[in-house]
């Protein structure tokens, strides 16, 4: 059995490798790049409870789980750490006095309010680090990259049943192919019945701060001196940097994830936000300038399972903002469901690409 899989995000490399553990062979195919997107550009943040009482629970369970024994399992280091994690209020404008604790790496006008989690129910991974190790011990198991452009798919004469891809003009014979292309998953639906993905943008930095900032992800909310109100996520990470995310946008997709830009002004901004919430990050020197896009569907869950009508097609993406997360979960079910078809170690059913064909 060969399997053809669109996307060398995490998502892609994910069912590649728990393919491979099955003794599959797969093929990861991918225009520019290696965790190229999201999956190099996230926070990396995992909850263990954060889904609770959705859909997504036994998912976010099942794979915060996965995560703690991969390091074990496939050795290597992407920075997998356990956090405690914090929520807090800023106000650059000084008017925010409710009762709170102070931090030393954070100016005073920024208090942290509660506890959000502990070292039992939150960690973190690189997640551009974490997508090369999948794909190392995926292509230990035999599977492959392939650079190129996806441009089509190849079915059997009856057209019920997907038997290839069409990759820059040539093709490329499978016995099953899996769309994972995060938002640019919806140009497949020129040759699939695929339902909706879009993308929501969103811009990060990354500063390079040493020690100076100890193991806390800090979620915020924040007034800026402006006025405007954001939402800063800061996690700090075990190589010495720390990484700050805010400011989305709803800016149309590019047709190519190599054009991918920021904002006018978002990462000014941002970087004024980060300023003014600790002087560590003012005085740190910046090591990336990022934005991405985060793969959403119409009622928030991912898309997992085989395309309606469409025999060896198959769909993983629409996670949002828990697409590292929920990663190794995702690839692990997939990985089932093409083998034995049916996933045993997580129910599928809510995140069924058929919910949204028409009744």
């Amino acid at each position: 059995m060969r399997v053809l899989i669109c996307g060398g995000g995490v998502i892609g490399a994910s069912v590649a490798y728990f393919l491979g553990c099955r003794g599959v062979c797969s093929i990861v195919v991918e225009r520019t790049g290696l965790a190229c997107a999201a999956s190099g550009k996230a926070g990396g943040f995992l909850a263990l409870d954060w889904c609770d009482g959705t859909p997504l629970e036994l998912l976010a369970r099942r794979s915060f789980a996965l995560h703690a024994s991969l390091p074990e399992r496939i050795g290597g280091a992407w920075g997998y750490r356990r956090l405690t994690t914090y929520a807090g209020v800023a106000d650059a404008n000084g008017r925010d006095r409710r009762p709170a604790r102070q931090a030393a790496w954070l100016s005073e006008h920024v208090a942290l309010t509660r506890q959000l989690g502990s070292p039992e129910t939150t960690a973190q991974v690189h997640p551009g680090q974490f997508t090369a190790a999948l794909m190392r011990a995926a292509e230990a198991h035999g599977a492959r990259m392939r650079p190129g452009a996806v441009t089509g798919v190849m079915r059997d004469r009856s057209g019920a049943r997907v038997t290839g891809l069409h990759v820059d003009g040539k093709s490329l014979e499978g016995d099953a192919v899996v769309i994972a292309m995060g938002p640019w998953s919806l140009s497949a639906a020129r040759w699939l019945p695929l339902p909706g993905v879009s993308g929501l943008k969103g811009h990060s930095l990354v500063f390079e701060t040493g020690t100076r900032i100890p193991p806390e992800a800090v979620f915020l909310e924040c007034r800026e001196g402006t006025g405007a109100v954001s939402s800063p996520e800061v996690f700090p990470r075990p190589d010495g940097t720390t990484y700050v995310c805010a400011i989305s946008s709803e800016r149309p997709l590019p047709a190519d994830p190599a054009l991918v830009a920021p904002d006018p002004g978002a990462l000014e901004r941002l970087r004024a936000i980060c300023a003014g919430l600790s002087p560590v990050l003012a005085e740190s020197r910046v090591v990336a300038l990022q934005a991405c896009y985060r793969p959403v569907t119409g009622d928030g869950l991912p898309l997992i399972g085989q395309v309606p009508g469409c025999h060896g097609a198959y769909v993983a993406t629409g996670h949002g903002v828990w697409g590292i997360l929920n990663g190794p979960a995702t690839g692990e079910a997939m990985a089932e469901l093409i083998v034995d078809g049916h996933a045993r170690t997580v129910d599928l059913t809510r995140f069924d690409p058929g919910r949204f064909a028409p009744s």
